[in-house]
C-alpha cells in the first residue's frame, strides 16, 4: 500500500481509521467506511467486491464489526474476476445494519475458531532476504572448497542450500544462499572474506539506494544499516529448529498441499512454511485428509490459479491434533502409542513410495557434497535420465494422482481417523468433508474452552498466592 499510495497517505488513512488494524488490504477501509455510514443512517445496504483474502487474518476484523452490529446477508467467495486483462479471484460481500447472522462455512461460523496453545512455537515462515544473497551453485562450491579464513573458520559456516515454495513442489534446483545469521556483526562477517565481498558488492548498494526524490528506497533503517544480514532472519525459527537433523516443510502458496522432510542444513525461503518437528507421526497428521479439509476452509487463496495459502495463525494454530499427539508433546513421549505408530508407518510408506517415484534408483546417482555437513547431491545418471527426472515433480505427481498414491493416502487417512477415534465412521464412508469440518470445529471449541478455564484458574491461583 505504501509503495502504491505513498507513506503520507497510508499513515493518514491509518490515523483516520484507528479501529481498522494496520497491514490490512486497502479494501478493508471501504468496508469500514460503508458500515460507518450505515450506523449514521446515511446508507442502508452495501455490496463490495473484495480481495479473496478478506476472509483471513487481520482483513476479517472489519467484517467482525459488521457481524457484531449488523449482518452479512449474502456473500460469495472465490469468484473469478477479470478487469483490464487482469484475472484474479475475489470475494463479494453484502451487508446492512439489520440484526441477523453472518454467512458461515457449511453452517459453521469459522470466525469463532480459537488459536490453541498446544500448537504454539512450532510453525514458522522462512527468511526474507531483500537483496542478492543467493549465488550460483558453482560459485558456492568454490567458496566451500576455499582455504579457511583468517578467523580459522571455513565458509561452510555462512553458506547454506536454500529452498522456496515453488522449489518444494517443483524440480528442487541447486540453490545456495549466503547467511550471516541473526547476530553476527559486520566485523565478524568480514572475516569470511569471499562471501562478505560478494554481498558487499551486491546487497549493500541495493539496501542503501535512493529514489528520485532523494529518500531511501528501503524504508526500514535496520535493513539499510545492517545490510549484511537478511531482512527477516527469523531467530525464533532458527532456535526452534536447532537440534533437529530434519524438519517438515510445505509451500506457503500451492495448488496442492504437500508436506515433506527437509535437511536441517537447508535454509527455508519466505515462501516456505516449516514446522519444528521431525517425526513421521506429525508429518502424517499434517498430510492427512483431516488437516487438508481444515486448511481448505481456513486458508485464503491467491491469484487466478486459486492457489491455497497456508497460514500459521489461521490454519496451524487453530487445528486440533488428535489428543495425546499434539505439537507441544515430544515425539519420544508418544513413540510407544499404537496410534502414533500406525500413523508413522503409513506416513513413512507414503514418503518412501513418493521418493521412489521422484528419484528412481536407476535414474539417479548420489554424490557427496564438496565438504561434510550437507546432504548428498542427487544427480541424473545421463541426459536421458535428466529429461525424465524433469517431469518427476510433486506437482506433476499430484496432477496425475496414480492409484498407488491414492492407496497410500487412504491408508494414512485411516490411521489418522483411528487416532481421533473416528475410524469406524471413516471406513463406513460417513465422514464427508462437512462432517470432518464440523467435528474438528467442535474439538477446537472444546480445547479453547479448556484452555480459557486453565488460564483463569492460573490467574486466580497467582492472585491468591501473591495476596
Amino acid at each position: 500500500m505504501i509503495g502504491e499510495l505513498g507513506e503520507a497517505y497510508t499513515l493518514a488513512l491509518r490515523q483516520a481509521w484507528p479501529e481498522v488494524p494496520s497491514g490490512v488490504d486497502l479494501v478493508c477501509y471501504w468496508f469500514a467506511s460503508a458500515f460507518a455510514n450505515m450506523l449514521e443512517g446515511k446508507l442502508e445496504r452495501a455490496g463490495l467486491v473484495a480481495t479473496n483474502s478478506i476472509r483471513s487474518g487481520a482483513n476479517r476484523e472489519p467484517l467482525k464489526n459488521i457481524v457484531d452490529k449488523g449482518r452479512i446477508f449474502a456473500a460469495w467467495s472465490d469468484e473469478e474476476w477479470t478487469i483490464e486483462g487482469a484475472a484474479v479471484r475475489v470475494s463479494l460481500v453484502c451487508f446492512d445494519v439489520t440484526n441477523g447472522q453472518t454467512a458461515a462455512s457449511n453452517g459453521l461460523d469459522l470466525t469463532r475458531t480459537q488459536r490453541l496453545d498446544q500448537n504454539k512455537g512450532v510453525c514458522f515462515v522462512g527468511v526474507i532476504l531483500n537483496g542478492e544473497f543467493e549465488l550460483p551453485a558453482a560459485l558456492a562450491r568454490a567458496m566451500l572448497a576455499a582455504p579457511r579464513n583468517v578467523n580459522g573458520r571455513a565458509n561452510s559456516d555462512v553458506l547454506k542450500p536454500s529452498l522456496n515454495g515453488d522449489d518444494f513442489n517443483g524440480l528442487r534446483p541447486d540453490k545456495w544462499v549466503i547467511d550471516f545469521g541473526t547476530e553476527v556483526s559486520e566485523k565478524e562477517s568480514s572475516y569470511y572474506e569471499t562471501p562478505y565481498a560478494y554481498i558487499e558488492k551486491r546487497v549493500r548498494p541495493y539496501r542503501q539506494r535512493l529514489k528520485n526524490d532523494g529518500s531511501f528506497a528501503v524504508r526500514a533503517k535496520i535493513e539499510r544499516e545492517v545490510w549484511w544480514r537478511h531482512a527477516r532472519s527469523r531467530p525464533k525459527m532458527r532456535e526452534a529448529l536447532n537440534g533437529f537433523s530434519r524438519y517438515i516443510g510445505t509451500p506457503m502458496v500451492s495448488s496442492y498441499r504437500t508436506f515433506g522432510f527437509l535437511p536441517s542444513s537447508v535454509l527455508p525461503d519466505q515462501k516456505l512454511v516449516v514446522f519444528a518437528k521431525d517425526d513421521f507421526t506429525t508429518l502424517g497428521i499434517l498430510h492427512s485428509k483431516f488437516h487438508d479439509v481444515w486448511t481448505f476452509n481456513k486458508c485464503s487463496w491467491i491469484g487466478a490459479g486459486n492457489d491455497i495459502t497456508y497460514s500459521n495463525t489461521e490454519v496451524f494454530l487453530t487445528f486440533p491434533f488428535p489428543e495425546g499427539l499434539t505439537p507441544d508433546i515430544s515425539a519420544a513421549i508418544y513413540a510407544d502409542d499404537p496410534r502414533a505408530q500406525a500413523i508413522a508407518l503409513a506416513a513413512a510408506r507414503l514418503n518412501e513410495l513418493r521418493e521412489n517415484w521422484l528419484n528412481p534408483p536407476d535414474l539417479v546417482r548420489r554424490e557427496p557434497e564438496v565438504v561434510p555437513g550437507y546432504p548428498d547431491r542427487v544427480l541424473p545418471v545421463n541426459d536421458a535420465a535428466a529429461k525424465e527426472l524433469a517431469k518427476r515433480t510433486l506437482t506433476n505427481l499430484y496432477n496425475a494422482r496414480p492409484a498407488w498414491l491414492d492407496h497410500a493416502h487412504r491408508a494414512l487417512d485411516e490411521a489418522v481417523a483411528d487416532a481421533y477415534g473416528w475410524g469406524a465412521d471413516f471406513r463406513a464412508g460417513k465422514l464427508t468433508d462437512d462432517e470432518i469440518l464440523a467435528r474438528l470445529f467442535r474439538l477446537n471449541q472444546e480445547r479453547a474452552a479448556e484452555q480459557s478455564k486453565a488460564t483463569r484458574a492460573y490467574v486466580s491461583e497467582t492472585v491468591e498466592v501473591c495476596g
